[in-house]
């Protein structure tokens, strides 16, 4: 634990000496650099390019968090019960239409920049978190409810202080899927010119200079597994609470 512990702090701290000082890191990539290319991408900022990269993911991941979670909530209510099959086919919309094909139906309508790229991350992280969401809520034990109704709770008391919290390292796993899938996909938004690091590895692909191609999709990759692990993480903490939550057998 100590030693994989150790291998993930080397890596950050590589990361993050790359990102802030790339061109310290040319007598590594220059193998990769055939015919006196350049070994480092230097038409945008790499530090500039990452940050770009994740608040797009993380824009895209938060709205489709909050409306995934939102129609989870609807449809587990009595009141809403029967809007799951409408829901789910919402949610479906993301996985029926690949990325690739909402931008190039979004790009007429919004013009090219971040918006297309965010609206196809959107659509594409609803299904994860929502099929999370659902489940999460739907197998809080049922003691667990009795014992809230018991004590007076309201039906909106037991959703916020007992369901929720219960139910939240399954949704925080849906979460993650999302985040991490969106972290890769989010790379082609550079074809309708969107800040990301796909720029880098599409300008590599272009000219055929790995080493372009390397630093991108190894930037993506670490940060692809700081998010997947941070994640981990806190669905394993927040898991020994619930599990603090739910009374003895």
């Amino acid at each position: 634990m100590k030693g994989s512990a150790l291998i993930r702090l080397l890596l950050l701290v590589l990361l993050v000496a790359f990102l802030l000082t790339p061109q310290s890191f040319r007598p590594v990539f220059q193998p990769f650099a055939a015919n006196g290319a350049p070994a480092i991408y230097t038409q945008s900022s790499l530090l500039a390019l990452t940050l770009s990269h994740l608040a797009m993911v993380g824009v895209a991941t938060l709205a489709a968090a909050i409306v995934s979670i939102g129609l989870a909530v609807l449809v587990t209510r009595p009141a809403g019960r029967e809007f799951l099959p409408l829901s789910r086919s919402i949610a479906n919309i993301g996985q029926t239409f690949p990325p690739v094909a909402v931008l190039a139906l979004a790009v007429p309508v919004f013009g090219f920049g971040p918006i297309p790229t965010l609206i196809a991350l959107f659509l594409y992280g609803l299904l994860p978190i929502f099929e999370n969401t659902l489940t999460g809520l739907t197998t809080v034990p049922h003691s667990v409810q009795e014992a809230a109704r018991g004590v007076g709770m309201t039906d909106t008391q037991r959703l916020i202080s007992v369901e929720l919290p219960l139910a939240l390292p399954i949704i925080l796993a849906g979460i993650r899927l999302t985040a991490v899938i969106s972290l890769g996909t989010a790379t082609i938004g550079s074809t309708v010119a969107a800040k990301t690091l796909g720029e880098v590895i599409i300008a590599g692909l272009i000219s055929n200079n790995t080493a372009f191609v390397l630093q991108g999709g190894l930037v993506v990759a670490l940060l692809a597994l700081f998010i997947h692990q941070g994640f981990t993480s806190l669905e394993a903490r927040i898991g020994r609470q619930a599990g603090a939550m739910q009374p003895a057998q």
